[in-house]
């Protein structure tokens, strides 16, 4: 079959597949038909036209490079270009348009077995669009935005490419830090609300998806890093999932042990039991009062701190010196650790 026919023969309709149908599907189209149509089962004059449409049309899909080539000048018969008998005003004759594929690529381009033509919007080793129609003379000059009147204008479609990610930085107390917050941000002069994880910790990142910059060509919004400062607290601090606070305890507290009142980061009044014997650095617990988590809530951690008067009156001094003459052994011990005994 003529190459310049294929302007006027919809293969795919024949077939009755997509322009995207892949090969079984073709073949699988091919052979329902045929077996419809076939001359020896189907005897009408009507039959007979239509099976060599449909092996006219099978010929020429099921064979990659044939399919591709013509894809391509369907396409751009379908673009604009005008094929018509002429004097050179703007047009060319379509019964010479294999052999203007055979002058621009090679004798095998438009013969017989040689259909290796490409289509390309140019670098990829194959034919430059643009080329070729500059090729075809008065109606095919390039204009802006495309080609001359009745010329085929082609352009890549554009990619949507995702918008880029943003950073930006947000302070919190450390009550913030320990309980959770819902915070407000502004972007692009528009506000909006998050939600700060409980436990979040100093310089710890938060992703907010789709908070960044807009994409382009439909592309999606990139996401917002949110890099957190936990402000420094003079009694809280955290360690992982447990609250640690300092809990200061007198020498006899320290010593004889019992039950210590403290306040916690709410405010809130809890009771440490502070065993006997102990020194500062202790640390005694609450179960269940620390970070709240779905993995497990932390523990409030009381740091014991043994806190001595700045300064004794005669009696105090000597309840301590005889309290000290009591102790012997005991500073013994102490005074050969300091040592490394």
């Amino acid at each position: 079959m003529a190459e310049n026919e294929w302007l006027n023969k919809d293969f795919y309709k024949v077939l009755g597949v997509s322009k995207d149908a892949s090969a079984e599907e073709i073949t699988k189209a091919y052979r329902k038909l045929a077996r419809k149509y076939h001359p020896d089962l189907n005897k009408t004059k009507e039959a007979e036209e239509k099976f060599k449409d449909i092996s006219e049309a099978y010929d020429v899909l099921s064979n990659k490079d044939q399919r591709q080539k013509y894809d391509a000048i369907r396409q751009f018969g379908m673009g604009g270009a005008r094929f018509a008998g002429g004097s050179g005003q703007g047009g060319f004759d379509a019964s010479g348009f294999s052999d203007i594929f055979g002058s621009m690529f090679g004798a095998g381009a438009g013969g017989p077995g040689g259909s290796r033509i490409r289509f390309s919007t140019g670098g990829q080793g194959g034919p430059d669009l643009n080329d070729i129609f500059s090729a075809f003379g008065g109606a095919a000059g390039q204009r802006a935005g495309g080609y001359g009147a009745g010329g085929y204008s082609y352009e890549e479609p554009p990619k949507p490419e995702r918008g880029r990610d943003r950073n930006s930085k947000i302070t919190l107390t450390m009550r913030q830090a320990v309980k959770g917050a819902t915070v407000s941000l502004s972007m692009d002069g528009s506000k909006f609300k998050t939600h700060i994880p409980a436990g979040v910790k100093d310089g710890q990142k938060i992703r907010l998806a789709g908070k960044g910059h807009a994409g382009l060509n439909g592309g999606s919004h990139g996401d917002l890093y949110l890099t957190v400062h936990v402000k420094s607290d003079d009694t809280f601090s955290m360690r992982g999932r447990d609250v640690v606070m300092d809990l200061p305890v007198t020498i006899s507290e320290a010593a004889l042990g019992g039950k210590v009142s403290a306040r916690d980061i709410d405010g809130d009044v809890v009771t440490f039991k502070v065993p006997s014997g102990s020194s500062s650095g202790a640390e005694v617990r609450l179960k269940g009062k620390g970070v709240a988590s779905p993995k497990g809530n932390g523990d409030l951690i009381g740091r014991i701190m043994i806190q001595v008067p700045g300064s004794l009156g005669l009696r105090q001094k000597k309840a301590l010196k005889d309290f000290d003459n009591l102790s012997e052994d005991f500073n013994a011990k102490v005074a050969a650790s300091r040592s490394g005994e």
